[in-house]
């Protein structure tokens, strides 16, 4: 792709990312009616993360009528151009429903089944990191900067984060445990957040089990482009999610790998 199309589609994405925080941001700490999608794990969903997903596909649909759609509240929309858009309002919903600003609107475009772009906003606190193979930003507040991975390379001087460690059971938990117990510290309660802090330095490692493609698609090429790796716990390929973990550098997701062996893929 040229990289005129590549900023094209960068910006729109950005716009996508407005667009989604006008519907998103009215619901946020208002106490609004939830909806329980899962019992067994509560897996809320408000009308916060409807109207979002509505304004996102509105405009893809509109401006780009020939692009996929993969949204975690509406579903699929098969693609005749090879370009996707993997859409989640709001990921983090627990966070969002008790007022946490953790949450975040993940917007990534995939190009032939691979990630290409991606932006992660949190219109509340004014955040949004976005990245593509030319490289990753913060724009923060109207003032935008690169992000780059910080400098750590070993994994006992690391400092990691995650969504909850009530997420890792058995042998996954058991793997988990001994990374925990190799790093200096392991921050809970990031959700996406991870990610983004991840890619701008202030993190080494962000992981977390069981994701989808919805929750992973857009943080790939924000951390790519920032210049971390990711892959599955089994060295994989992330794109389709799963258990993933990112870090800094190579050598500390290959060490991070090691002494996870034997954590499920």
């Amino acid at each position: 792709m040229k990289s005129g199309e590549l900023q094209q589609l960068t910006g729109f994405a950005l716009r996508l990312a407005e667009a989604a925080a006008a519907e998103i941001l009215p619901h946020f700490r208002q106490n609004v009616p939830i909806d329980i999608k899962a019992a067994e794990t509560w897996d809320p969903v408000t009308e916060g993360d409807r109207a979002g997903e509505r304004a996102l596909r509105q405009m893809i649909e509109k401006h780009y009528p020939s692009h996929g759609i993969i949204g975690e509240e509406y579903g699929n929309k098969d693609s005749n151009s090879g370009l996707t858009w993997i859409l989640d309002p709001v990921d983090g919903t627990r966070a969002f429903v008790i007022g946490l600003p953790t949450w975040a609107t993940l917007i990534g475009l995939y190009a032939d089944g691979k990630p290409l772009l991606g932006v992660m906003s949190q219109p509340f606190i004014g955040d949004t990191f976005f990245g593509n193979p030319e490289g990753a930003w913060l724009n923060h507040r109207g003032t935008q900067h690169t992000i780059k991975v910080g400098p750590t390379r070993q994994l006992s001087a690391s400092m990691g984060g995650t969504t909850s460690p009530h997420l890792y059971r058995g042998d996954d938990g058991k793997a988990f445990d001994r990374l925990r117990n190799g790093m200096t510290t392991m921050r809970y309660g990031l959700d996406c957040y991870s990610y983004g802090l991840l890619a701008s330095g202030h993190l080494d490692i962000a992981m977390d089990p069981g994701l989808q493609i919805y929750d992973i698609a857009a943080l790939i090429p924000i951390m790519t482009g920032a210049g971390a790796v990711i892959s599955s716990w089994s060295g994989n390929d992330p794109s389709n999610g799963g258990n993933i973990i990112a870090a800094s550098s190579q050598s500390l997701l290959d060490e991070a790998l090691r002494t996870m062996q034997g954590a499920t893929g």
